[in-house]
């Protein structure tokens, strides 16, 4: 409707100087006819420019007030013409907002004498600010006094008015032509593309973005290929490195790394703690570190035989060590639990290693492990725990120290630091310590050390056997790759969704 009136117009017309009032004399929604103006314009068939105009309208106050009075006038008339009324009973009459505007004005004008009582100084007064909203309110203007007065008051506020002027364009036609989009299967069977016009293919114009998935950071290191394609990776590049180098690191001609399996969350005490020459009164062992299964609470299958090695270890001490002097329970070793590390697996698989005619292994795994603490900028109590060990015969700290620089470094991690550490299990401990650009400190991300005789004579290894072994968060490196400075902006219901969108698909030379 708009499009014909405005086409049709234009047949007789030289132009639409303003389309405000071209909608209001044909009855139109100005909304409407900006939209045809915006349609027909694109088309080259009409010629527009733009049109604006600063006016007044009335804020939510000045409405109020043209429709009931001003606040003085109000006030004004509250007051008896003759005698007087009390400030307090004048106040009951009135809106509390009325009461204090209309006092203030009111006083200003010199309409009423202001005291304990209230009385009035005129008989009559006109309500100016009523009229001048009024007028405004039927589109007439106002001088720049009255404006600014009104403004000042907040009674008025500026609007700016947008529209268009409209002569005929280049391709004007009193109807509009409708032009092809496509070229149909039916347009070339007829014949009639010949006489079709189509419309313009604009190859500049833009697409809408494709709605895609955005892979969060951790995933990249937690499902299929990344953990398989990155963490493996530097694995077995770590392998073919230590062959290359053989002569640096004292290890055997096989140097690859074998995956451990990872598949239970539920371990026995006994594998988590005891195995590892970890005593059953310490504070890792506590409920308030560990989540505890109530059912089933404890396991029924153990190795009686390694049970009892491993039982006497704690108690009397033995291959050097004095053990811990205390009671060992067995009921203890039986709980079930949530793994607090992967380390358990480890064991498991030294163990089995140890029933075997020697040969030098290394392992590595990548899942996930609990731990019952809170959660702060850089702790979860759920997390991915990545662990690599390698035994062999005649191992040192100092090829420790070389395998941790290199494996490391594959992760873009070359600032390190190690600190001497005790735990229940290596001897000697290292904590492992990375620069963090963001944070501008060192952070902690990993322990590491040589396990103890108390864990591995009992399994069965010769004296000569070292195992050296070291364990970090998948978290910590990921957010040191990432720049990311607490890990709640990584994990967890804080977590920003344009972060994953800004991350990188993938990260070249790891």
């Amino acid at each position: 409707m708009a499009e014909d009136a405005i086409l049709g117009y234009l047949a007789t017309h030289e132009e639409i100087s303003d389309s405000g009032i071209f909608a209001s004399q044909h009855g139109l929604q100005h909304n409407d006819v900006v939209n045809v103006i915006k349609s027909l314009h694109g088309f080259r068939y009409i010629d527009a420019e733009d049109i604006k105009k600063e006016s007044w309208v009335l804020t939510d106050e000045g409405k109020k007030y043209a429709a009931e009075g001003s606040p003085e006038v109000q006030l004004f008339l509250a007051v008896p013409p003759e005698g007087s009324i009390s400030k307090d009973e004048l106040q009951k009459k009135l809106d509390p907002s009325v009461f204090k505007i209309g006092c203030s004005q009111a006083g200003k004008n010199k309409w009423v004498d202001m005291g304990k009582q209230v009385s009035r100084k005129v008989q009559h007064v006109e309500d100016k600010v009523k009229d001048l909203l009024i007028r405004i309110q039927d589109g007439q203007e106002l001088s720049k006094e009255d404006n600014t007065s009104l403004k000042a008051r907040k009674l008025i506020v500026a609007q700016t008015w947008k529209g268009y002027s409209v002569r005929k364009g280049p391709n004007y036609a009193p109807n509009r032509k409708k032009v092809a989009t496509d070229l149909t299967r039916e347009n070339l069977q007829k014949g009639d593309w010949k006489d079709l016009e189509f419309k313009e293919y604009n190859f500049n114009a833009k697409g809408p973005p494709p709605e895609a998935g955005h892979v969060h950071p951790l995933l990249k290191a937690r499902i299929e290929p990344f953990v398989k394609q990155q963490f493996r990776n530097i694995f077995l590049q770590m392998g073919i490195l230590v062959l290359k180098f053989d002569d640096v690191f004292s290890f055997g001609a096989d140097c690859s790394f074998e995956e451990m399996p990872t598949n239970n969350y539920v371990e026995s005490s006994f594998w988590n703690f005891d195995a590892l020459f970890q005593p059953q009164q310490h504070p890792a062992r506590d409920s308030h570190d560990t989540f505890f299964l109530e059912a089933p609470s404890t396991t029924k299958q153990l190795p009686e035989d390694y049970v009892e090695l491993v039982k006497n270890v704690h108690k009397d001490g033995g291959y050097g060590s004095r053990g811990y002097n205390y009671d060992w329970k067995r009921e203890e070793a039986d709980k079930n639990l949530l793994r607090t590390h992967t380390t358990a697996v480890s064991t498991r698989m030294l163990y089995a290693l140890a029933k075997q005619p020697f040969a030098p292994k290394r392992y590595f795994s990548i899942d996930r492990v609990f731990r019952n603490e809170s959660v702060d900028r850089t702790h979860l109590a759920e997390f991915h725990q990545i662990e690599g060990l390698v035994c062999d015969r005649g191992l040192t700290l100092g090829d420790l120290i070389g395998v941790l620089n290199d494996f490391f470094s594959r992760l873009g991690m070359s600032k390190l630091k190690f600190k001497p550490a005790y735990n229940p299990y290596t001897e000697p401990s290292m904590e492992i310590f990375s620069y963090h650009e963001g944070l501008g400190k060192w952070v902690e991300i990993g322990n590491s050390g040589m396990f103890r005789p108390e864990m591995l004579r009992p399994m069965g290894f010769p004296e000569d056997v070292s195992v050296i072994a070291w364990g970090l968060s998948l978290e910590r490196p990921t957010m040191i790759l990432n720049g990311i400075d607490n890990i709640r902006d990584l994990f967890g219901h804080k977590v920003d969704l344009s972060l994953i969108k800004r991350n990188p698909i993938c990260r070249i030379g790891l």
